[in-house]
């Protein structure tokens, strides 16, 4: 049968996992929330109230010792599987982005130590999360942000194994209560980047702030300082090139997470949206007898399946990462921008369709509002990401090798060779035809979306920007949208056959993505000096579009979208109860 929504839905969370004690963990963080209600979650928000009630319930049941401990450490069945780490953060954001923000950013503190060979640091890491502590990751400094080369924090060698660190870390999470706040730097004396371990408790270590943002609610994010903080070679992880490389290792792994909170975070906040909207009576009407509400919520709720498939593919990649198969390193950087800003516009919609009660702090609608956009702009991540796809477009359709086809990956496995990521060599990943992927699809909007990825890259064979434009990212801005729609639109494609998705989803999917494509290719037109023939294949993009079939539009509201009012509701919820 085939499926009709991938979308969190707790009410109806039939989840098969690998073994008991991953269901546990997810059932058990389930059945906090749903008890601890909206109305509470929203007052604590608020108040600006740390998450302390959640923090010693997942210590008490182990949950982030059980997600986070590698293989060799901890409890005998321990390991660090992606799988489960990313859908505890799907379901974390799902209940706010406030609770998957501290389990993220624990993400990024351990990476570095279970990426290095400091065994003592690796023993106590374990011991640790075992009594239910959450980590930090110390990169970012305030006056560098994203520019993560320019890191001004130092250490300094004393003799005997010896060193003293000083220096100031900006925008780091769990930085007011962490035991372990993995922290980069560079040696003042040799210049080379070193990778070492602070302790939030230490007298020498200081908390200068929060830094208090409209959507931080319940976590944290603050400032620190380092004075003269002294420090063994017991707390360092690793010196040199290595170090800097485990950061962005790090990086990778914990941002990915930012694809399955947005799809956690949309699927809420569209489940509210539904239930309001259809049962909402004005003009002596229901809201969803207007055409434009019907159009809204059925694109929000394709958006986000889209999302969610995206991100499952994207994490069966990476799973499968390997020296020889580095196609991670595109699908990545998507999953950090395109699943987050198709997050943004997910709750655009939304907020068009309820209007002011989408303000209301008692709903959950206002934490995604205020929370969503948060994601991909943290550090300038959207336009880093895309920076970074662009290094790949030319292999991508072009000079295409073979690979094994890679299956669902969501079986019980330390994801170790995550740890062993490395830096450079962007430009020589190859590809698989992506035509491949359409094989056998006669969906009439997919079909028209795969004529507009051919007709890209005949424009790539016959009319490239030259070599400056390549390097103009204003130019290039929209090549890079274009190119991201149609690897985004692959993986969706991928994961939708593997998951038996229906069709007419699928239809619908790529009806928005073919005019999402003809969009910037209308807005490269618009705002760049392109060549005549540039012009001619651009157009030629503009004026694709979908099939345009009210009825059938109709059929799929009533199908698939309208018959989800009251399909979640969530425990002290005012949308549905009132």
């Amino acid at each position: 049968m085939s499926i009709k929504s991938v979308l969190l839905n707790p009410s109806e969370y039939n989840v098969k996992h690998a073994d008991p004690k991953t269901h546990d963990a997810m059932i058990k963080t389930i059945k906090f929330f749903e008890n601890k209600g909206l109305r509470a979650i929203r007052e604590d928000h608020k108040a600006y109230r740390w998450q302390e009630d959640w923090i010693k319930y997942q210590a008490e049941h182990k949950i982030f010792a059980t997600m986070l401990t590698a293989k060799g450490y901890g409890a005998d069945d321990s390991r660090f599987d992606l799988a489960r780490i990313c859908e505890m953060s799907e379901i974390l954001a799902f209940y706010g982005e406030a609770y998957q923000y501290p389990f993220q950013v624990s993400v990024l503190g351990v990476g570095p130590i279970w990426m290095s060979k400091n065994e003592e640091q690796k023993k106590e890491l374990a011991a640790q999360l075992e009594e239910g502590h959450v980590f930090a990751f110390g990169m970012s400094e305030k006056e560098h942000g994203a520019d993560l080369y320019s890191n001004e924090c130092t250490i300094k060698p004393v003799g005997d194994g010896k060193y003293v660190a000083n220096g100031n870390k900006y925008y780091i999470g769990n930085a007011q209560i962490a035991p372990k706040i993995t922290t980069l730097g560079k040696n003042s004396e040799t210049g080379e980047w070193t990778y070492w371990v602070v302790d939030s408790r230490h007298r020498n270590y200081k908390y200068i702030k929060d830094i208090e943002t409209p959507s931080i609610g319940q976590a944290r994010v603050g400032e620190y300082e380092m004075i003269e903080y002294p420090l063994t070679d017991r707390d360092i992880l690793k010196i040199g090139d290595e170090a800097f490389a485990d950061g962005l290792s790090s990086v990778n792994i914990g941002k990915f997470q930012l694809g399955f909170a947005a799809a956690g975070i949309a699927a809420h906040a569209f489940w509210e949206a539904i239930t309001h909207a259809n049962r909402r009576v004005i003009y002596g009407r229901k809201v969803t007898d207007f055409p434009h509400i019907r159009s809204f919520l059925s694109e929000a709720f394709c958006r986000t399946n889209a999302m969610k498939l995206y991100a499952l593919r994207s994490l069966d990649y990476f799973r499968s990462m390997s020296e020889n198969d580095r196609r991670y390193l595109l699908f990545n950087p998507i999953q950090k921008m395109k699943v987050t800003t198709q997050g943004g516009d997910v709750v655009r919609l939304i907020m068009d369709v309820v209007c002011a009660k989408g303000y209301e702090n008692e709903n959950y609608i206002s934490d995604a509002y205020g929370t969503m956009d948060y994601l991909f702009r943290l550090e300038g991540t959207a336009h880093v990401n895309m920076a970074l796809v662009l290094k790949f477009m030319k292999n991508y359709f072009f000079g295409n090798i073979h690979y094994p086809e890679i299956p669902i990956r969501d079986e019980a496995k330390d994801d170790s060779n995550v740890f062993a990521q490395r830096m450079g060599g962007l430009r020589k990943v190859k590809f698989p035809d992506y035509k491949k992927a359409y094989e056998g699809v006669e969906i009439p909007n997919v079909k028209i979306f795969l004529n507009q990825v051919e007709i890209f890259r005949k424009m790539l064979a016959d009319a490239a920007p030259d070599e400056k434009l390549v390097k103009n990212m204003d130019y290039m801005l929209n090549y890079g949208e274009i190119y991201t729609m149609i690897v985004y639109a692959q993986l969706v494609l991928e994961g939708a056959k593997l998951r038996n998705v229906h069709e007419d989803l699928i239809d619908q999917m790529f009806a928005l993505f073919v005019k999402d494509v003809n969009r910037y290719a209308l807005t490269q037109l618009n705002s760049q000096n392109n060549t005549e023939e540039q012009e001619k294949f651009l157009k030629e993009l503009a004026l694709t579009k979908p099939i345009i079939d009210k009825k059938k539009d109709m059929k799929f509201w009533k199908e698939f979208v309208e018959i989800l009012d009251g399909a979640y509701i969530m425990n002290g919820a005012v949308i549905g109860k009132e």
